[in-house]
């Protein structure tokens, strides 16, 4: 695939950019752990590219499972209503849980895994997004780690995508005509 210069898009953070917040947010999340172990949820497809980067920048024993959702009703736009398609692997009571998410948006999926988590009775439950758009918040919920917070802006790349195109981008860019999702 093209780089999203070729393709002319307007990057809104580079993969330095993106490279070196990812490892500052490392750093923190291996500091308040102080050496206990991890288990990193991704929230697929979108954080697949980010929990990768960001598990290489966290130097504590770390392990992997993944979740999927998705928002449904009828017609274009969703209901707020949020399902689980794909649950965990493995159990996680007792032990340090750090959700990983691409997007801080509506808050509608963390508030929903959130609640869904703490019933299973983690040691403790964090959450880490790439990015937040906190004006398109509906349920209130915070990232304890946060990349970058940014407007309501369609953006593609490092992961996320537009009809499942542009995810393998490096940077992370505005869609093209998209102001807002």
């Amino acid at each position: 695939m093209a780089t999203a210069t070729q393709q002319g898009l307007e990057v809104l953070y580079s993969r330095q950019q993106i490279a070196s917040r990812v490892a500052e947010m490392g750093a923190e999340i291996t500091r308040d752990l102080n050496g206990e172990k991890l288990v990193m949820v991704g929230v697929l497809k979108g954080a697949a590219i980010f929990l990768s980067d960001l598990a290489r920048a966290v130097e504590v024993d770390t392990t992997f499972d993944f979740v999927a959702v998705s928002s449904y009703g009828k017609g274009q736009r969703s209901s707020g209503a949020v399902k689980l398609i794909k649950d965990l692997d493995e159990p996680i009571e007792g032990k340090n849980v750090l959700v990983v998410e691409d997007i801080l948006d509506t808050g509608l999926t963390l508030a929903f895994l959130r609640k869904i988590f703490l019933q299973h009775h983690p040691k403790t439950l964090r959450i880490a997004a790439l990015l937040d758009k906190p004006s398109r918040r509906i349920e209130r919920i915070e990232a304890d780690y946060l990349g970058f917070s940014i407007p309501n802006l369609f953006v593609i790349g490092y992961g996320m995508d537009y009809a499942e195109r542009y995810r393998n981008l490096a940077d992370i860019c505005l869609m093209p005509g998209g102001e807002h999702e």
